[in-house]
């Protein structure tokens, strides 16, 4: 017999220390091809599906669904063709129904049980089985038959207090971050009331400009790209702290970050070099970005590495909050719900579509003057978008 070959787990992102398996394509003494996926497994932030490097016949399986295995570890392996090993034999493991049957002949009859109950002496412990056994004659006697009596009712479940779930996956990676952002960065948020009218009106037009209908325009998509303009005005908003060398570093690009809700978490992707594309092009890297989120298809690469963040809290009814900074960013813009609302214009009270921004940034690196500055050009771009958020 050849030799098995091993197949483990790789590194397929930066950072990547462990992994979780999902699902396996395959079982032992199933054929495998290379490049063949046998896996799923969810790393840190994204699910992966992993293909065999190897063509042969599966001989084991090293993990279970659910277990959580480190980069190295061995994940399956794979024999040459005629070398898979021979499935556990079942002749020495009673059937199910036969070892149910044996089990209901060793286990004494229920029925017996008020006899052997009595005590005091054979002759009082058979006449009271005499007894007993005359009165439940005549019950039976008295009771109707099972079958045409009406079913019983199931008894009510217990109501369930608490549910645990082990904390894996997404959840692990959010939980760690979150954690080591809020007790090293020290966090400080500011706020601003947008009228956003303008805003509203330009998205509304281009929806229904057909030279922009293969667009997917959003408010989010203006946000976004006023963000990136204000970005250009005050670049320290987009810096990060090298504890190690006690520097800050501002960078003079915008990987833009963009959380999605998605059913296995919180998600942070970021577009690479966002300030270089323009509105049709940034609202179709943020659509990407989105939909590769919710199907669990985002490269690994892309969800490390962002440099400022936007989280659209307004799709779920919020008016505002205030975010944690992603680990490693300077601020993070939070953009709450987009309402209707009186509004003073001038002595007049009017109607008008409004918002609010909540801006978290690192006291460390962006002090009041600076965020408050950062905040308020934003919200100058929202009012008035003109062709500043088109053509600059």
């Amino acid at each position: 017999m050849s030799a098995t070959q091993v197949f483990h787990l790789p590194d397929v992102g930066e950072g990547l220390t462990e992994a979780e398996i999902v699902g396996w394509r395959v079982d032992v003494g199933d054929r495998v091809r290379v490049n063949d996926v046998v896996v799923e497994i969810e790393s840190a932030k994204s699910l992966v599906e992993l293909p065999v490097p190897f063509a042969g016949v599966v001989a084991e399986l090293h993990a279970g669904v659910g277990e959580t295995v480190p980069v190295g570890a061995p994940l399956i392996g794979v024999s040459r063709e005629g070398s898979a090993p021979e499935p556990a034999s079942t002749a020495s493991r009673p059937d199910r129904a036969e070892a149910g049957a044996e089990a209901g002949r060793e286990e004494p009859d229920r029925r017996e049980e008020p006899q052997m109950l009595v005590g005091g002496g054979p002759w009082r412990q058979g006449s009271r089985r005499i007894r007993i056994g005359a009165r439940r004659q005549e019950w039976d006697a008295r009771r109707p038959a099972r079958s045409a009596r009406e079913p019983e009712a199931p008894a009510p479940a217990a109501p369930v207090r608490e549910t645990r779930s082990p904390v894996t996956g997404v959840r692990k990676a959010t939980a760690a971050a979150v954690t080591r952002s809020a007790f090293t960065a020290p966090h400080v948020t500011e706020w601003v009331t947008v009228d956003v009218t303008a805003t509203m009106e330009l998205t509304r037009r281009l929806r229904s400009d057909r030279a922009w209908s293969d667009v997917r325009m959003t408010p989010l998509v203006l946000v976004a790209r006023a963000v990136l303009l204000a970005v250009r005005g005050f670049p320290g908003v987009n810096a990060s702290w090298d504890e190690d060398r006690r520097e800050i570093v501002v960078k003079h690009y915008v990987d833009l970050g963009i959380a999605a809700a998605t059913s296995r978490g919180l998600l942070v992707p970021a577009i690479r070099d966002a300030h270089e594309l323009g509105l049709r092009e940034l609202a179709g890297a943020i659509a990407e970005l989105v939909g590769e989120a919710r199907t669990g298809t985002t490269p690994p690469d892309r969800l490390t590495g962002g440099t400022i963040t936007i989280t659209n809290i307004g799709a779920f009814g919020v008016d505002g909050g205030t975010p944690i900074l992603n680990p490693g960013e300077a601020a993070i813009l939070a953009m709450g719900a987009i309402k209707k609302r009186p509004w003073a214009a001038g002595d007049a009270l009017v109607v008008r579509e409004v918002a609010t921004l909540a801006l978290s940034f690192d006291h460390r690196l962006v002090d009041g003057e600076l965020g408050s500055r950062f905040l308020t050009r934003v919200a100058s771009f929202l009012e008035d978008p003109g062709t500043a958020l088109l053509h600059a």
